[in-house]
């Protein structure tokens, strides 16, 4: 071959490496010989509890009308969503998952010679969609492993456009504080957009958490986007929105494809949101499996970083790798995190009671060398 595909590629596309998504559970039976029924996958933060039921029922209603284009507009998942949050349908922007909003962002406002910020161990795909369009990347160092909106704020330039805030942030956990992300948009220019990325806020359930639908009225420039994928259990149909200001809302439905989320997703969403006792029983069972890993770590004398999200990071104070390739021969499927710039820490998704079990006696043989 004579030709060079990939120098004709953006120069910002050649030197990106493709996004690396958690193993399948088919694909680690077949490395290692291994049925795939005993095969536990807690690396994808996906929810251990499978869809809601009224998700399921709305699925298969809709299921007849599969030769026809979906609502492109999504007019019943917007309406669904201004009743739960009171937001005009003009603020509402779908996308195929929270990630394809992200790059409707970076699509519509970044060019080469325009700047994003973001902080250090955050969610991989932000350097991705601003690489991708030639834009100029920004990291921020971390603060405890999360976001220093101080540093962040300081990092802003003339020809900053885009800040990316992930809340908890993925893959540490950590959250910030509502005074703290207040008195960072105080400093924001009104021309800066910042992307606040809420992808597990409906995890937590602090009276007093920051909550960004509560200030997109406050900051013209604030955008929050939020998914289906987690919380409400619907990872495999790719279904988020977001909140932001008409205009801006206006601008990324210029840039957003036709029929960007199917019509499975839709009926689905609008189910997810009105089936509340699944998302109660997502945050109980959440809430008692994060307990239980850590109870875990304590008992095999390891450190964790604090996590609001689905998941936590676990610092085994030495090289992780070959402690993850230990558990993918256990069957137990977990996240490596040394390309955010974590090595030593694996992030593990709350899975079932006996899925966080098994997690847990497969690491502790994986440890001691069994």
């Amino acid at each position: 071959m004579s030709c060079d595909f990939l120098g004709l590629a953006l120069p910002g596309v050649q030197e990106l490496s493709p996004y690396v998504p958690g193993k399948p559970v088919e694909e680690l039976a077949r490395e290692f010989g291994l049925d795939p029924t005993d095969i536990i996958k807690l690396a994808s933060n996906e929810n251990p509890l499978g869809p809601a039921p009224m998700a399921l029922k709305a699925i298969q209603e809709a299921l007849p009308e599969l030769t026809r284009y979906p609502d492109g507009n999504g007019f019943a998942l917007k309406q669904a969503v201004s009743r739960r949050f009171g937001f005009d349908l003009s603020m509402i922007t779908l996308g195929n998952g929270s990630n394809d909003l992200l790059e409707l962002l970076a699509r519509a406002f970044l060019a080469p010679g325009r700047e994003v910020v973001f902080s250090q161990h955050a969610f991989a795909v932000y350097p991705i969609v601003t690489q991708a369009v030639g834009a100029t990347a920004v990291q921020v160092p971390a603060r405890e492993w999360g976001h220093d909106l101080e540093a962040m704020a300081a990092a802003i330039t003339p020809a900053t456009r885009l800040v990316f805030v992930a809340n908890p942030n993925n893959p540490t956990g950590t959250w910030i504080e509502r005074a703290e992300f207040e008195a960072f948009m105080a400093q924001v220019p009104e021309q800066v957009l910042v992307v606040l990325d809420e992808a597990y806020t409906e995890y937590v359930t602090v009276d007093d958490a920051l909550n960004g639908f509560d200030l997109v009225g406050r900051y013209p420039n604030l955008i929050v986007t939020r998914t289906f994928s987690k919380a409400y259990g619907l990872a495999a149909l790719r279904v988020g929105y977001a909140i932001s200001h008409p205009q801006i809302a206006d601008v990324l439905n210029r840039v957003r494809q036709p029929f960007n989320v199917n019509s499975l997703a839709l009926a689905a969403a609008v189910a997810s949101l009105e089936d509340t006792s699944y998302l109660a029983e997502s945050r109980r069972a959440n809430r008692e499996g994060m307990l239980q890993l850590e109870q875990g770590f304590r008992e095999l004398g390891l450190a964790w970083i604090a996590s609001r999200g689905n998941f936590i990071a676990v610092d085994l104070g030495r090289e992780a790798a070959p402690v993850y390739q230990g558990l993918l021969r256990e069957g137990v499927i977990v996240r490596p995190v040394a390309g955010y710039g974590m090595p030593n820490h694996l992030r593990v998704s709350i899975g079932l009671p006996q899925e966080n079990k098994r997690f847990l006696d497969a690491l502790a043989r994986v440890l001691n060398g069994e």
